[in-house]
């Protein structure tokens, strides 16, 4: 039987436990958190899916903090950031190609019939159903925009 993504998770704490690996221990410990405090939130055990969007949003959060920290000549925490996102990443299924994006975009587009910015929000509920955690949806989004203006 494969095992779940908390599961995985999980696993992967006591791995990290075991090899005092403080760095990558202290990132899969905010991971857990965060589960633990939506399952407790909303009183449901979270589905694989779930999971994923909330490390989703944590890589969000991570980018945002390391442009700002750049701003700000904070390389120390630069460092710890971009480390924290790397374990995070790991746990998102492979990230698709630009050309398979735009595929997707370009297929959207056809099956709604979409034929201007007003159709935007069309396409982008296909596409986010699609394409969530695989593709930055502030670039998907970009892409849409780009489409749909030269329809």
């Amino acid at each position: 039987m494969k095992m779940g993504l908390k599961e995985q998770i999980t696993e992967d704490m006591k791995a990290a436990m075991r090899a005092k690996d403080s760095g990558k221990l202290s990132a899969i410990r905010l991971i857990t958190a965060a589960i633990k405090q939506k399952e407790v939130d909303e009183r449901v055990e979270l589905d694989d899916a779930q999971v994923q969007a909330i490390i989703e949003k944590m890589i969000k959060q991570r980018k945002d903090s390391i442009s700002q920290f750049e701003a700000g000549g904070r390389q120390d925490l630069v460092e710890i950031e971009q480390a924290e996102l790397a374990v995070l990443s790991a746990y998102m299924p492979a990230a698709l190609s630009d050309a398979e994006v735009q595929a997707e975009v370009a297929a959207a587009v056809a099956a709604t019939g979409a034929a201007g910015p007003q159709d935007m929000g069309k396409v982008m509920g296909i596409l986010k159903a699609k394409l969530a955690g695989r593709a930055d949806m502030t670039a998907v989004s970009g892409l849409v925009k780009a489409a749909l203006t030269k329809a």
